[in-house]
């Protein structure tokens, strides 16, 4: 039996070849979506790492809430007010300031998925220091600093290099002379941190000489940090103080991680689903194609004396070496594409890259073995038919074979099909358990997709049933128009469905992940733009922009009152915005998260004529906050209602005053307050743009000449501009899709090769007895028009089917299932020019091969 396997791989070393590269891409593609999730979820839950770690207590300065981990931006607290208070062994001065480093290169440094970048003082008491030096000195004079060891990563620095770090009122150029690490992680739950000098922190922070947000306090020995933070919050109960145990702070510190990291790790993972789904559809049926073909020459085995069983286990030993080979080229191959989906999330703002490469047994293990093993089940199968077939039979012809026992086959898409309400059923239970927005849209479409993968395999198992029909009618109308080549053409589909079904299915998947991707991309961009319109009154809109996200990131906060001294101004509103969290009601459910809540703020009076957002909210008064119909909807909240936000600032108290809506997302998809509530809830909120109505651009472009970075710009500019910040995350999905996509269309180019390439035998006799070359190019020709029409008109209805279905759960207006006119005639138009593109050279080879070299072949 060695000596039969190496012969049989010497004579098909070609289509074993085609076989083992889709292997290695698919389990190349499964390996790769495995340890993108597995550095996402390291990057989101893995920085659980606080700077806390050796504080036992906090003194944080203002009433700060008592489930904050910050102290107020107003709150100031001296060290000197605890050290030598009972059970105080040292104090540590401390403060923070959100900040934005560049690198060497001038290019902002990404912090840590979900995270910031804060400057916080090097701490100089020992008892208290969490950083470990993994490189460098500790930062000692103004100007120098230390850096988590993501930052160095993701900025490529190392000690001695310049770092430009954007500060609230000014940019200045430090030194870095230390990388850091915080229990052992590359990072903190808050993100990347810079080390500096304490007084160069305090005097960035604009605090008073002695003063800090708040002070760190170890406990002396003995003395356990609740009873002192106990004993402390009742020295200081005079002072505007609050005080905190450290663990307490470090458990919420890691439940917000987990929190932020639950649902991008969930999407991430489904997305990784849809790749690995197709990974393995290709490897099963390419492998499925080329043991099937080689039917006679198995057969022929047996007829020399082979038993079924010697015939099994020579295709199940072929089956393992290919898997084990693949398996090794494919696990090499995963680490590429897992740095390429890393880069695109990047582009996203969620960076992941600083996160190395994952060598865990799941990561190596699970694809190889998960190849293996389909690699075998699909050589099961088709060894056991060949097992049984006879020598005679197989004589007949390589490419004859029915559409398989009807039953079986229907009763196995039923059970798919019902397998596939797994992820669809989640899809509409996902629709109540998250806040209405994009992050429960991306999931909802997601789980929808892979059910409709798995409806594609259930599809590709009752395609052999379509052939028939279909290559009846393709069959009449070749005949019409290619005569003799059209009638030969009808015959060898309607001999062959599975042989037809097969490439189909390839098709089928292709359309599927273009089709649906595509239709919903173009719906909610025609949507966008017209709810923008619809909602957006203002002709133009003043927003920022910059060498780096921190100059864009808002504008002065006397904008609006330039633009609305600019001639022929009517009215000029400026947006603010800032995140806040509903904790009031409580949350319901097992879970109890308070609802975020994206805040904005707007001036009362210039609003109405600059935004026409839906519902009847009267203009907000100081304490007051309108909510959209679905939030509360989704808490039963009624109007008059007191409700309670939680912000940086603390609690908030506020009423509600009615519910509105806003069609379009884009300018208050949640709350709106009035300015004097945002400061509250924000102090330092500044505008995110200002919507202007009347005017010129010229003339707002001159009244703005004193504002850095401002930009005007019309409708149709800022609502695209807009759309791109709502819609972030796409970049990666589309990035999976696309290689998810190619994946599927070598499988196609794999199996319709194979495909020609069995069928010598059967062109050479059809040349025998007078075909022309050019009739069996037709008769190839027509085969792929059947084909072509079989996946696409599959794929294109499982793919409306599936936007039906994301419309329907998410509930969404941005989702239409409806497609323009020309969009699945471009996809068909592909799947036609690749379908015939993969049979044309099989299909002219085997037309010119001698007669007498096809009767030899297999």
């Amino acid at each position: 039996m060695w000596l039969i396997a190496r012969r049989s791989v010497a004579d098909g070393w070609g289509r074993l070849a085609a076989t083992l590269l889709a292997a290695v891409l698919s389990i190349g593609m499964i390996a790769g979506g495995l340890q993108f999730t597995l550095r996402a979820q390291e990057a989101l839950s893995g920085s659980d790492a606080s700077e806390y770690a050796r504080a036992d207590v906090l003194v944080l300065g203002g009433t700060t809430d008592p489930e904050s981990t910050r102290a107020t931006r107003e709150g100031k607290v001296a060290p000197n007010q605890v050290a030598g208070l009972p059970g105080v062994a040292a104090v540590a001065g401390d403060a923070q300031l959100p900040v934005t480093a560049g690198g060497p290169d001038g290019e902002p440094i990404p912090p840590p998925a979900w995270a910031g970048t804060l400057l916080r003082p090097w701490t100089p008491e020992t008892a208290l220091n969490p950083y470990r030096l993994e490189s460098g000195r500790a930062p000692a004079a103004d100007g120098e600093v230390a850096v988590t060891r993501h930052a160095a990563r993701g900025g490529d620095l190392e000690t001695g290099d310049p770092l430009r770090v954007a500060l609230p009122k000014r940019t200045r150029e430090m030194k870095v002379v230390g990388i850091v690490t915080v229990q052992g992680r590359d990072a903190v739950a808050d993100g990347n941190l810079v080390l500096a000098p304490p007084e160069t922190v305090r005097e960035a922070a604009g605090l008073p000489a002695g003063t800090w947000h708040g002070v760190w306090v170890k406990a002396a020995p003995g003395v356990e940090a609740a009873r002192l933070s106990e004993d402390l919050n009742r020295a200081l109960s005079g002072d505007d103080v609050t005080v905190r145990t450290a663990a307490d702070v470090r458990a919420e510190q890691s439940g917000t991680v987990r929190g932020d990291a639950s649902m991008m790790s969930g999407i991430i993972a489904m997305l990784s689903l849809i790749g690995v789904f197709v990974g393995l559809f290709v490897v099963a049926n390419t492998f499925g194609t080329l043991v099937r073909q080689r039917t006679r020459r198995l057969a022929l085995l047996g007829a020399i004396g082979a038993t079924p069983r010697q015939i099994k286990r020579l295709i199940k030993l072929e089956a393992l070496a290919l898997g084990i080979v693949a398996s090794i080229g494919g696990l090499l191959l995963g680490y590429p594409v897992s740095s390429l989906l890393a880069a695109l999330l990047a582009e996203d703002g969620f960076d992941i890259t600083a996160t190395g490469p994952q060598y865990g047994w799941i990561a190596l293990v699970a694809p190889a073995a998960a190849g293996i093993l389909v690699i075998q089940l699909s050589a099961w199968r088709a060894a056991s038919k060949a097992a049984r077939i006879s020598p005679m039979e197989a004589l007949r012809s390589t490419g004859s074979g029915t559409a398989g026992r009807r039953w079986p086959r229907v009763l196995g898409a039923l059970a798919l099909f019902g397998c596939s309400w797994i992820f669809l059923g989640s899809a509409f239970g996902t629709q109540d358990g998250q806040p209405p927005g994009v992050q429960r849209a991306t999931s909802i479409c997601a789980l929808i997709l892979i059910g409709s993968m798995i409806n594609v395999i259930a599809l590709s198992v009752l395609a052999p049933f379509f052939v028939g029909p279909l290559g009846g009618l393709v069959g009449r109308v070749g005949t019409v128009a290619s005569g003799e080549a059209g009638r030969l053409a009808r015959a060898t589909i309607s001999r062959s469905p599975r042989r037809v079904s097969a490439a189909a299915s390839s098709l089928m998947l292709g359309v599927v992940l273009v089709g649906t991707p595509s239709l919903v991309a173009l719906s909610a961009e025609a949507r966008y733009d017209e709810a923008g319109r619809q909602v957006m009154l203002a002709e133009r809109a003043i927003t920022s922009t910059g060498s780096d996200e921190a100059e864009r990131a808002s504008l002065p906060r006397d904008t609006a009152e330039r633009a609305a001294a600019a001639r022929g101004v009517t009215s000029a509103a400026a947006l603010t915005a800032t995140d806040a969290e509903l904790v009031e009601p409580p949350p319901q459910g097992p879970a109890g998260l308070p609802l975020p809540l994206r805040v904005t703020g707007a001036d009362q009076a210039a609003l109405p004529s600059v935004a026409d957002l839906g519902g009847d909210l009267r203009p907000l008064r100081p304490g007051e906050i309108g909510l959209t119909s679905g939030i509360m909807k989704m808490r039963d909240i009624e109007k008059g209602q007191r409700i309670v936000v939680r912000t940086e600032s603390g609690r908030v108290a506020l009423t509600v005053a009615g519910a509105y809506h806003d069609p379009s997302h884009l300018f208050a998809d949640q709350a709106l307050v009035s300015p004097a509530t945002m400061d509250r809830l924000d102090p330092g909120a500044a505008p995110q743009a200002v919507l202007v109505r009347g005017g010129t651009e010229d003339g707002l472009t001159r009244a703005l000449a004193g504002v850095p970075g401002a930009e005007v710009q019309d409708r149709s500019a800022y609502i695209e501009t807009v759309v791109d910040s709502t819609t972030n995350g796409r970049t990666v999905i589309y990035g999976f899709i696309a290689m998810s996509l190619v994946l599927a269309l070598f499988g196609l180019a794999t199996t319709i090769s194979m495909s020609v390439a069995e069928r010598t035998r059967e062109f050479g006799l059809l040349g025998a007895v007078g075909a022309t070359a050019a009739q069996i190019r037709s008769v190839v020709r027509w085969e792929a028009t059947t084909v072509v029409l079989l996946g696409g008109l599959l794929g294109s209805g499982i793919a409306v089917g599936a936007v039906s279905m994301m419309r329907l759960a998410t509930g969404s207006t941005f989702i239409d299932p409806v497609p323009p006119w020309w969009l699945f005639v471009v996809v068909l138009a592909g799947a036609a020019a690749v379908t015939l593109a993969t049979s044309a050279l099989p299909g002219r080879r085997a037309a010119d091969v001698p007669i007498l070299e096809a009767t030899r072949a297999e």
